[in-house]
């Protein structure tokens, strides 16, 4: 007798799992600024171990619950998808706490690349001109806006990865 098993869905994988990663990428944000740590280039890459984690964690949970196979393209779509749904839940908070919470948090970011222009020897009028070009990218609504671009981007690479590694392909439907 054939034991019929029920596929987990990809939107039952995706809301469990992008919004747990949403959840982490907010704590992140909150260590980061209450922590004053945005001068550090760690913490700025620290972020892709709990996206990688998430999206294994969902590979594995697909392929546990359902008939244990899972091609690399549904792999890549849920990676992406989780990324999608983390991305705007913690660019919904960082866009709430930048824009009300901390207010100073931008000039914060600022007065960092002031600083790193300074360091590589760049003088005033081509710092003047990098910070007028930069003030228009730098507002809450567009650090909104790049937050889900670059979140996404990000983990959809992450994705790419990820599921090469975790992909099984199931042999009944290759050709």
């Amino acid at each position: 007798m054939e034991e019929n098993i029920e596929m987990p869905t990809t939107k039952s994988i995706v809301m469990k799992w992008g919004p747990i990663l949403g959840l982490i990428s907010i704590g992140l944000i909150l260590i980061t600024a209450l922590g004053e740590l945005q001068r550090s280039s760690a913490m700025n890459w620290i972020g892709i171990i709990p996206t990688i984690a998430i999206i294994y964690l969902a590979h594995k949970e697909y392929k546990d619950t359902g008939d244990g196979f899972m091609s690399y393209g549904k792999g890549l779509g849920l990676g992406t998808l989780i990324v999608v749904v983390s991305s705007l839940i913690s660019s919904i908070f960082f866009y709430i706490y930048i824009k009300f919470i901390d207010t100073n948090y931008v000039q914060i970011l600022k007065d960092i690349q002031l600083e790193g222009m300074q360091e590589q020897g760049m003088g005033d009028a081509q710092i003047e001109q990098a910070m007028k070009m930069s003030e228009n990218f730098m507002t809450p609504e567009m650090m909104f806006v790049f937050g889900i671009v670059i979140g996404v981007f990000f983990g959809f690479l992450v994705s790419l990865v990820v599921s090469a590694i975790t992909k099984n392909n199931n042999p009944a439907l290759e050709v």
